[in-house]
């Protein structure tokens, strides 16, 4: 089942860097990732059903952070749809900051769990993308130069990642969310274009990454 977007929604996009994608410098506020091309062929497709965009993501942050601001930054905005994509900060947390450290994968969902509890109680319809790791090559600097990340490191945010994408699905079911399986589908298409056309660090996307992502969350609307 597909959810309908009704004349007059509001959908939310929320989450970090890879929903943020700059958005506080975008004359829309959507930043000029997946938010707004999806936005975009929205409108193309259904001039009839003009639809308010929103995007709260913010580079950064974890599940934690999106806790601490979720009344302000959606819950009081009233969406009747909301996209969340959130977890590649929890993974490598522990890697790119001083004061970090490995979140477990129950402290995570537990926390997930509570930003969802409050939506799915007030009727909206939830979209959950997957947190998802490119099996990239190389070494690459990460957090801005913090971090040089390698094979080495990828492997263990690879082992971290796994359970708290389980984690996502488990959620999904409970709230009768719409998955976007995005971790899946990035290992499926870097099989044939290979793994940095999609995403050159294997988190942040690269236009076609985008472009995937915003396909695929197509196909869950109607």
């Amino acid at each position: 089942m597909t959810i309908t977007v009704r004349p007059g929604s509001t959908v939310m996009f929320t989450g970090d860097s890879i929903t943020d994608c700059q958005r506080l410098e975008s004359e829309d506020g959507l930043g000029f990732g997946y938010p707004l091309r999806i936005a975009g062929e929205w409108g193309l497709r259904h001039p009839d059903r003009p639809v308010t965009w929103l995007n709260t993501g913010i580079a950064g942050h974890k599940v934690r952070d999106l806790e601490a601001r979720w009344q302000t930054d959606v819950l009081d905005a009233g969406p009747d749809v909301v996209s969340i994509l959130v977890g590649v900060n929890d993974m490598g947390w522990h890697t790119l900051d001083p004061q970090g450290h490995v979140i477990p994968a129950e402290e995570f969902e537990a926390g997930y769990d509570r930003l969802l509890a409050p939506l799915a109680e007030a009727g909206t319809e939830l979209i959950l993308i997957e947190p998802f790791l490119l099996p990239i090559h190389g070494v690459i600097e990460a957090g801005a130069g913090v971090a040089l990340i390698g094979e080495k490191e990828r492997e263990e945010w690879r082992i971290d990642l796994d359970p708290k994408i389980q984690a996502v699905r488990k959620l999904a079911r409970k709230y009768g969310a719409h998955l976007l399986a995005a971790d899946g589908m990035f290992a499926e298409l870097a099989a044939t274009a290979g793994p940095e056309y999609w995403a050159a660090d294997g988190v942040h996307l690269t236009p076609a990454g985008h472009a995937a992502l915003a396909a695929a969350w197509l196909r869950l609307v109607a």
